[in-house]
């Protein structure tokens, strides 16, 4: 959908720009009309170069994903801008463009500074009468999407989010997948050092995302999928966390106790990693030997599981990331609203149907451009409280 709308906007940007050369320029002079013509062809062709280096690389390695994201960003500060500025120019509004054009790449370059490194941290309370009176209070953060291979200033970026997750004084910290971008080698050594720092009483709990299986990987003989997946889950182990591949573990506390399930991503949804409705999942194996009687935390990166989860009796508080609100969102009318909207029915933020929650965490990383606006790097605070200890 976003690789479908950056294209459809990069053949309405050559069309605009070739039609304002024909019919505004015509008196500009010969010097100017070539200088702008190169300028708009060389930042039109942008999305090009990238879709050009997919196809003919033989990797999609590290250094490259970093071009087509910085490609990809320069592209939409440059020639967004100049869409709005010929909108403006039809409505015989010429000076109104290029102020509107400036603000927004005054935005654009905002969203890629403090909107991509300004952490918001949301809370949340979660009463049930299923809670266990042991876990009143019980305080669990959740993060999700790192995208590793895309941290600009790793040292920096991660330690920022340890030192949060650590002023929050979690009892749990869940991870909800897609650690790495592409290939477990972004999980390296320095990585899993400022990672390793999340602490917390009852330990770190991931699952895997899309990302984190191999999928993306092109040379697959220099690695395949399969050995990229084993990797990713033994540098989180390695890191002291408790990767949940299709199981589920018991916290106890108090004497009482609750599950804590965790779904891995199948590859066979990579094609419908966005769908609305997903194949029926076999959830048989999450949830073995796990009874109905006590309160599930599941934790499953793509949130269009939730439906499968609360039909097989489980996900009394279901956790999810996958989305990041596709790190664009805008409050209008006292309302949230995001371009995922279009994709998703359920797509950011706190969702309770019939005595179970679903909350969609935004991320910390980025994938496809390096900014987020509105849709602030977010982690999640969630306290459990229990309606038999309420009474």
């Amino acid at each position: 959908m976003l690789l479908l709308l950056i294209l459809l906007l990069a053949v309405s940007a050559v069309v605009a720009d070739w039609l304002y050369v024909r019919r505004r320029m015509r008196f500009g002079g010969r010097r100017r009309r070539i200088a702008f013509i190169a300028w708009a062809a060389a930042t039109d062709l942008l999305p090009v170069a990238v879709g050009l280096g997919g196809v003919l690389l033989r990797d999609n390695g590290t250094g490259f994903m970093f071009f087509a994201m910085w490609a990809l960003f320069a592209w939409m500060v440059t020639v967004l801008p100049r869409m709005v500025f010929y909108f403006f120019v039809l409505l015989r509004l010429r000076r109104t463009g290029i102020v509107v054009g400036a603000l927004l790449v005054l935005l654009f370059v905002w969203g890629a500074t403090k909107g991509r490194t300004t952490i918001r941290v949301e809370r949340e309370e979660i009463v049930s009468p299923r809670i266990p009176a042991a876990f009143d209070g019980f305080r669990i953060v959740q993060l999700s999407d790192i995208h590793l291979g895309t941290m600009i200033d790793r040292e920096r970026e991660l330690t920022r989010i340890v030192d949060s997750v650590a002023a929050l004084r979690p009892d749990l910290v869940v991870f909800c997948g897609d650690l790495v971008n592409i290939r477990s080698a972004e999980l390296d050594a320095r990585a899993r050092r400022l990672l390793g720092r999340l602490d917390a009483p009852y330990g770190v709990i991931s699952v895997l995302g899309n990302h984190d299986v191999g999928v993306y990987i092109k040379d697959t003989l220099a690695q395949s999928p399969a050995a990229s997946r084993a990797a990713v889950i033994e540098g989180q182990r390695a890191m002291g966390w408790t990767v949940l591949d299709d199981e589920s573990r018991f916290l106890v506390r108090g004497g009482d106790s609750i599950s804590v399930s965790g779904i891995s991503f199948d590859p066979a949804l990579r094609k419908q990693r966005h769908d609305s409705d997903l194949p029926q999942a076999d959830l048989g194996t999450v949830y073995r030997g796990v009874s109905g009687e006590l309160f599930n935390l599941t934790l499953v990166h793509l949130p269009q599981l939730w439906p499968q989860v609360a039909a097989a009796g489980y996900g009394d508080l279901t956790l999810s990331g996958h989305v990041h609100a596709m790190q664009t969102a805008v409050r209008l009318f006292g309302r949230r609203w995001s371009p995922a909207q279009l994709i998703y029915r359920r797509w950011s933020g706190r969702y309770d149907e019939n005595g179970r929650t679903l909350y969609i965490n935004d991320g910390t990383g980025c994938v496809a451009y390096p900014m987020r606006l509105g849709a602030d790097p977010e982690i999640t605070l969630l306290v459990l409280r229990s309606a038999a200890a309420a009474r």
